[in-house]
């Protein structure tokens, strides 16, 4: 039995993490007392006391976390931003690759990605990392989510009756193209530079599709929806949880929330000869989010990497 410590259970992520082992025999909780949540050295006991801690913490808090750590055997899992692009901690997207999995079980130090960026990395590696697009070709993403992943603050302000009504409609952010997720989007894929990125956040609480438009002449060659579909389907061959959709699959439109409460994913390839649209949908707070986390806790224990998971068809 693995003893577990949660820092920041009460975020909206902490709290999902923290949900999901109410039905789990294999692990035992180290409950922090709230009075002394923000207390370095009752945090630090427990972090110690722990075989694995999950920080869901800012990304200052997350890396004064990490340095209160004084037992080499202790695993992190952290769900912030702040280490995600370090070449010594392992990136918590198994499918990616060979490499990417065995890291993760091998790892003391676990990134889960962002939102955003497990649904850009899940199209943007296997096209860069199987030759179809160069590392220098110029990436646009559309990309749109509920407003749950915009955290406590974000949907106390979407749940509020008395909200704007400038809030009833989709909304444009990141305008200045410095999302914190560019960093992570272009690191892990392979990209020379950064993505143009158009994230949009709307009026329902979960789900997400994140979209990459392609030209076939700018591609390394004119491929077809067939040679992409071929491609991905390779890619994530015997994955339960990357799920590639066969052409076809979605006749007119593609919805954001189908995988609310779900943490899988899906891929679709879409459009024509000369311009294709990719397509990546899960829930952001499934595989974006605490999905993701508790999947690399069940690689990193080495059990079933579906344990405690909502895997849907």
């Amino acid at each position: 039995m693995k003893k577990i410590f949660i820092d920041g259970k009460d975020g909206t992520t902490g709290l999902k993490i923290y949900s999901r082992f109410e039905h789990r025999n294999d692990i035992e909780l180290l409950l922090i007392n709230p009075e002394k949540r923000k207390d370095p050295r009752e945090r630090a006991r427990l972090i110690n006391e722990s075989d694995i801690t999950f920080l869901c913490l800012p990304d200052q808090a997350s890396r004064e976390a990490v340095a209160l750590v004084e037992n080499d055997k202790v695993k992190i899992i952290d769900t912030s931003t702040a280490h995600r692009t370090l070449p010594d901690w392992a990136y918590g997207f198994a499918e990616l690759s060979d490499e990417h999995r065995a890291k993760i079980a091998q790892s003391n130090r676990i990134a889960v990605p962002g939102c955003y960026a497990s649904g850009f990395n899940s199209i943007v590696y296997p096209l860069i990392h199987n030759n179809l697009i160069s590392s220098n070709y110029d990436i646009v993403c559309f990309a749109m989510s509920g407003y749950t992943g915009a955290g406590k603050k974000g949907i106390a302000q979407y749940e509020d009756e008395s909200r704007d009504k400038e809030l009833d409609s989709p909304r444009l952010y990141a305008l200045t193209q410095e999302h914190k997720h560019l960093k992570e989007m272009k690191a892990i894929s392979g990209l020379a530079k950064e993505p143009c990125f158009t994230p949009i956040i709307c009026d329902y609480p979960q789900g997400m599709v994140v979209s990459i438009p392609l030209f076939t002449s700018a591609m390394n060659r004119k491929y077809t929806k067939e040679d992409i579909y071929e491609m991905f389907s390779e890619h994530y061959a015997g994955s339960d949880i990357v799920k590639v959709r066969e052409i076809g699959y979605t006749q007119a439109m593609i919805g954001t929330n189908n995988f609310a409460d779900r943490d899988d994913m899906e891929i679709e390839i879409n459009g024509n000869d000369d311009r294709i649209i990719i397509t990546s949908r899960f829930d952001n707070l499934g595989k974006g989010a605490s999905g993701a986390a508790i999947q690399c806790l069940n690689i990193a224990m080495g059990i079933d990497e579906k344990t405690g998971l909502n895997i849907g068809e």
